[in-house]
């Protein structure tokens, strides 16, 4: 893969209570190859984020803010950066991720490398334990009725495919070109947390692009720090978007029986989930 080295790439943050990792996230894109525009999505943090993005704001003429009243989800806060944008790549970057000085020109030419598609990388946390959601296959409900297997949706690292196609990557850190986010109509907005990246990703391959993970390319990722406060919050909005997810893709296919069955499947997880999100905060 060539590398170009011209800024082309809109890189879009969306940051909530995140001032424990803000800081180094926005230094590293600055310094990033590629980065032509920063926009940061703040959806009304109540810490020190705000603050910490306006200082690089005046430090940075690529780097812009959206200060939104309230927290419309990642969806919804993804699109408006991205509607604020307007370079020909877009870079959607968590908060809490760490990346390199080439990371985003290296994923910029993994993309176009499989046609424009949409990439993601390697993630990690702080001690080097990979990210199971880098890789995954789609979600096949009915199939977890029948089978404890097909709940688990990683995917093994192949070494052998430095470009590994996945059915998803996780919307943590993911690249692909404008045209086709806004082919797609952005992220589907009705998802509020969670979900929204397994969705883009099965429609962006239903309109015959490429999603694969960059296996060379990898990045920290420290994961959750503002959802660990609001463990009821986050898990509620993540099984409803599994939900909504089951009802758009594969509940016209199935009987009223398996539809109830999901139902319950999925709801039925929902108070031991916070139970154990609330354990591990």
């Amino acid at each position: 893969m060539t590398l170009a080295s011209h800024a082309d790439i809109a890189v879009i943050v969306v940051a909530y209570n995140s001032e424990a990792t803000i800081e180094p996230c926005l230094q590293r894109l600055r310094a990033a190859e590629g980065v032509a525009e920063v926009r940061v999505v703040d959806n009304n943090s109540s810490d020190s984020t705000l603050d910490i993005v306006q200082r690089h704001a005046l430090a940075d003429p690529r780097l812009r803010f959206i200060a939104n009243p309230d927290n419309p989800g990642f969806a919804v806060a993804c699109n408006q950066g991205a509607a604020t944008s307007h370079a020909p790549w877009l870079a959607f970057v968590n908060p809490d991720c760490f990346v390199e000085a080439d990371t985003l020109a290296h994923l910029r030419a993994a993309a176009s490398a499989v046609g424009g598609g949409l990439v993601g990388a390697a993630l990690c946390d702080e001690d080097g334990v990979w990210d199971a959601a880098a890789r995954r296959r789609d979600p096949q409900f009915a199939a977890m009725l029948r089978s404890s297997r097909a709940r688990n949706l990683s995917l093994p690292r192949d070494a052998a495919q430095a470009l590994q196609p996945v059915d998803a990557v996780s919307g943590a850190l993911m690249v692909l070109p404008r045209v086709v986010f806004e082919r797609m109509d952005g992220f589907d907005a009705g998802y509020r947390l969670h979900a929204e990246d397994l969705d883009l990703c099965r429609r962006v391959r239903a309109a015959g692009a490429q999603v694969v993970c960059a296996n060379a390319v990898r990045v920290v990722h420290v994961r959750g720090v503002s959802s660990r406060a609001r463990p009821v919050f986050v898990e509620w909005h993540k099984h409803r978007g599994l939900w909504r997810y089951f009802c758009k893709f594969e509940a016209s296919q199935c009987g009223m029986v398996t539809r109830m069955a999901v139902f319950a499947m999925i709801w039925g997880r929902f108070p031991f989930a916070v139970l154990r999100a609330a354990l591990h905060r």
